[in-house]
């Protein structure tokens, strides 16, 4: 496999670095992956039902002219992640140079209403999905590894700002990332000597469903430390920067407006 140079999402020999992005077609993945193929990555887009990029991503995608394809997997099925990652290997002919861990569940529970199947779905998807894509991108890095100079492998989690000052909304989702933010640390250790670094982004409420309203939005960013809620692009900013912070890992970037220095009773959407 070509060497990774640090700085770009082009490999020694040339050609361009390969990414994996879950969740990578739509929402705040698909800005993530915009970014990476405007800094020259080809792409493996991910979905659970289908990988077909929303219509900015698809605009990038047409204008940079990456090579990318789509690949569909439920993280809910235990074999899902590992397929995925040896039909990118097979597809691309290589594993990813870069893994960024997006895709992501959320329900609305509480302790007097969680459930079982709530917390195994949401555990399935926003923690063993991860665990399981760095094993296997771990295990094609092969036995040895390989720490020959300019050879760079990185994994990006998406974790949130809230596990900083956690609340009571939202159980299942928090408890999974939380569980993500200690492989994080897990795996930073226990890859390094492979060659893959391994961080994580927190970011704060940046894209808004459609229980948010554009008063309540405004309300949300003067409730934050910098009086400003963060953009997508600043989230992708932050997972470029890791991608290329050669001497960085086990750590996490919050890109949250400083909401993680605040503890919030709710979560933003009930206040």
């Amino acid at each position: 496999m070509p060497e990774v140079t640090a700085g770009s999402g082009t490999a020694a020999d040339g050609a361009p670095a390969l990414a994996l992005v879950t969740g990578g077609h739509r929402r705040l993945g698909a800005r993530i992956a915009g970014a990476l193929a405007r800094a020259g990555y080809r792409l493996a887009l991910h979905g659970s039902h289908d990988a077909a990029p929303d219509t900015e991503l698809a605009r990038t995608l047409a204008e940079t002219g990456v090579e990318w394809r789509g690949f569909v997997a439920d993280f809910e099925q235990p074999e899902a992640a590992t397929a995925l990652m040896d039909a990118v290997a097979a597809h691309f002919g290589q594993g990813p140079d870069l893994l960024v861990n997006s895709a992501a569940i959320f329900g609305q529970d509480r302790l007097e209403s969680v459930t079982g199947v709530d917390m195994m779905r949401h555990h399935a998807i926003n923690c063993a999905a991860p665990v399981l894509l760095t094993r296997a991108m771990a295990a094609q890095t092969g036995a040895r590894g390989d720490r020959a100079p300019g050879r760079d492998r990185a994994i990006v989690n998406m974790l949130d700002q809230r596990l900083a000052n956690p609340h009571g909304d939202q159980l299942a989702y928090t408890l999974s990332k939380q569980a993500l933010a200690g492989f994080t640390h897990i795996a930073a250790r226990e890859l390094a000597g492979k060659g893959i670094r391994v961080n994580a982004v927190a970011p704060g409420l940046t894209i808004a469903t459609e229980h948010y309203d554009d008063a309540q939005m405004e309300r949300l960013s003067g409730m934050m430390p910098l009086r400003r809620l963060p953009d997508p692009s600043q989230i992708a900013e932050a997972v470029l920067y890791l991608a290329r912070a050669r001497a960085v890992t086990g750590q996490v970037i919050a890109v949250d407006g400083g909401a993680h220095m605040e503890s919030y009773a709710r979560d933003f959407m009930f206040l």
